[in-house]
């Protein structure tokens, strides 16, 4: 498969029109260059909120609410397009209602036929536990899908390794991000290249990029796409099939090869996966040795 990876900037919307637009052409672009699989980043939805005004978008509750209530329309208008260009898509998460009193953090993989799985962030980052309030949401989940086995781990969720490890049976993992300094970037990029590494898979991180000053939770970002593999025999020896431009907005293209990954499983120069449970047992604190 080709996937599209997003180094996406939030706008400000006066109509969904505008946001309508908007994505027409982020689709047709990727679709144009022959994308099968279009992944959109980590709070990539929060530009919705600017539809009910500055007094709700650059209020950090009245923001979430929004969303919230706009997810369903947005997701619409996500299948109509993925059905028009024959694409998957992850859209870009954004808070979501759930069966507690706070939203959680939810991106949504789309099909080509219209059919919508849902993930939702696992582990709150202290922004969006401490100041924001959003909170975990379902189970991880993997996804069955035309073009193979796909997981999402967003932003932070990628930081640890069990849930890469709980997704192991993917072909292709998803890791849509939002970080405001170039040390999130490079702790969310470390995740995706590690859990490539250990699970012998793909991994896709997009980035939201840019400035949106109209709301502190997306105020500034830092990121671009990368495409990330196990640096072994039948794919790139740094472990990156494809990296974009540092804060340049645009799609990261790269090809995936599932039976490379399924080759590499069987019979790669090293077999992280097959020995993880190698460790079992080894994981408590060592003994301590005395050297004076």
């Amino acid at each position: 498969m080709k996937v599209a990876t997003a180094a996406y900037p939030l706008d400000w919307l006066d109509s969904w029109s505008q946001y309508e637009d908007k994505l027409a052409a982020w689709f047709a672009d990727a679709a144009g260059q022959g994308a099968e699989l279009l992944v959109f980043p980590e709070y990539g939805a929060m530009e919705l909120a600017t539809l009910d005004g500055q007094d709700v978008a650059g209020d950090l509750e009245k923001s979430l609410w929004s969303v919230a209530d706009k997810l369903d329309e947005a997701d619409a208008l996500h299948a109509r397009l993925a059905a028009e260009y024959g694409v998957h898509v992850l859209a870009g998460s954004g808070p979501a209602r759930h069966d507690g009193a706070r939203p959680v953090n939810r991106a949504r993989l789309i099909s080509p036929t219209g059919q919508i799985g849902i993930q939702d962030k696992q582990i709150m980052t202290r922004f969006e536990a401490e100041d924001w309030d959003v909170v975990g949401g379902c189970p991880l989940r993997i996804f069955d899908t035309a073009l193979g086995r796909i997981g999402v781990l967003i932003c932070y969720d990628s930081e640890f390794p069990l849930f890469g490890r709980a997704l192991r049976e993917i072909d292709v993992l998803l890791v849509p991000s939002c970080t405001e300094a170039l040390a999130g970037y490079s702790r969310v990029r470390i995740g995706a290249m590690a859990r490539a590494l250990e699970q012998q898979c793909v991994s896709v991180m997009s980035s939201l990029i840019g400035r949106a000053e109209w709301n502190e939770a997306v105020e500034i970002n830092t990121g671009r796409g990368g495409v990330f593999c196990p640096p072994d025999r039948g794919f790139p020896m740094t472990g990156v099939l494809a990296e974009g431009v540092m804060d340049a907005p645009g799609w990261t293209l790269a090809d995936i090869d599932l039976a490379a990954i399924a080759d590499v499983r069987a019979d790669g120069v090293v077999l992280n996966r097959r020995h993880w449970d190698d460790q079992a047992g080894r994981d408590g604190p060592p003994e301590p040795v005395a050297l004076r």
